[in-house]
């Protein structure tokens, strides 16, 4: 005999009845399938899920794992939750975790109307996701348009999840439609989306074609962050003209991308960017997990692509250029940093005593009063050297 069948455990169907409560005729269709009528027309209910032994002289034959996903559709059901329900959500389920018996994961609750998987963010912290329908995802997202149109304090939105991870994959697409919606009813709340923190490698060639367009096409973003794969891209010389006359923003993340995704170096396409006029600016992805600041990506930047401190100075310009500051930009011309607006072209940039004009246009503005400060500090450093 195989000796497996002692690792596994092997249950008849009056078996697997005793030890569930679960009646054997039950059984059998779950694991069978079956057929029946309605009106004049006869109908085939497939099993919901094949079991780990195949029959064993015509009858059949169940594992351990078989008896634990019996229990959990019959307390789903009992609970409320439809037939068609139940077989959407095992088939998703066994997509998301990639195992055969996915009800066996004691990740599951219901409302007794929908079924919810707890996946861990990136934060660490459970949250639990709607499987069949995926509402959740939306009902969430309306939530933080509302609380950015209702609270200052939250500048913008973002996604939170890894790029390269099931759902993200598999919705991206539907995720980045949620969010180009929302940015119709709630067009001042400001989006920057994380796109293209993917590599070959990390997901199949076809799960690169299209989460950077999808994101600023679809998804309204205003900034980008990572847009590792922007070659790999459909079209992506076109993309890269886009994102430049749009003025999206890519955040350079040089330590993160090649810590997580190993692109670095000219693997990467930061100078690719700035050829085709893309705005960027340094971004540490995450300090704390990379146990880096913004001053060591400025290092790195200098000593791999041979960057002078006028190349840095319009980074960090274009930083402040695309942050989420209430408030019109001090430049005349987005992303031009050589004329500001005409309240302020008389004045000395950064100067302790701005004109009238200049002072009241400041004073309107969040934003330009930053970047105001910013190129006084620049006229203090380089004043002093």
């Amino acid at each position: 005999m195989d000796s497996s069948y002692f690792n596994t455990g092997i249950y008849m169907i009056r078996d697997a009845a005793r030890l569930t409560g679960v009646s054997a005729s039950r059984i059998r269709r779950w694991l069978r399938g079956y057929r029946y009528r309605s009106g004049k027309r006869v109908y085939t209910s497939p099993p919901l899920w094949e079991g780990q032994w195949k029959p064993i002289e015509h009858s059949l034959a169940l594992g351990f794992l078989d008896l634990i996903e019996i229990r959990f559709v019959d307390a789903f059901l009992k609970a409320g939750v439809s037939w068609v329900t139940l077989r959407l959500a095992r088939q998703r389920a066994r997509e998301i975790f990639k195992v055969s018996h996915p009800f066996c994961t004691n990740r599951f609750v219901t409302d007794g109307r929908e079924i919810f998987v707890e996946l861990h963010q990136e934060t660490g912290e459970p949250s639990l996701l709607e499987i069949v329908q995926k509402q959740q995802v939306f009902a969430q997202t309306i939530l933080c348009f509302e609380l950015a149109s209702a609270d200052s304090r939250f500048v913008g939105i973002n996604f939170v999840m890894p790029e390269d991870g099931y759902i993200s994959m598999t919705d991206y697409e539907l995720q980045m439609r949620m969010v180009g919606f929302l940015h119709g009813l709630y067009p001042k709340v400001h989006i920057s989306l994380h796109a293209g923190e993917i590599a070959p490698g990390l997901v199949p060639y076809e799960g690169l074609c299209c989460h950077i367009r999808l994101a600023v096409e679809h998804g309204a973003a205003e900034r980008i962050g990572h847009g590792v794969d922007i070659m790999y891209e459909e079209r992506p010389h076109e993309l890269l003209k886009e994102l430049a006359a749009r003025h999206v923003m890519v955040e350079i993340n040089l330590t993160s991308n090649d810590m997580i995704l190993g692109v670095a170096g000219k693997d990467h396409p930061f100078p690719l960017y700035r050829q085709f006029g893309v705005p960027v600016a340094f971004s540490t992805d995450d300090e704390g997990v990379s146990r880096i600041d913004l001053t060591h990506e400025y290092v790195r930047a200098v000593e791999t692509y041979d960057l002078h401190y006028v190349d840095l100075k319009q980074s960090v310009r274009t930083s402040l250029e695309h942050d989420f500051l209430p408030g019109a930009s001090l430049w005349a011309s987005p992303d031009q940093f050589s004329s500001p607006v005409t309240a302020c072209v008389r004045d000395q940039l950064g100067g302790e005593k701005p004109s009238v004009a200049c002072a009241s246009f400041l004073k309107s503005s969040e934003k330009a009063r930053e970047q105001w400060e910013l190129e006084r500090r620049f006229h203090a450093f380089e004043s002093s050297l």
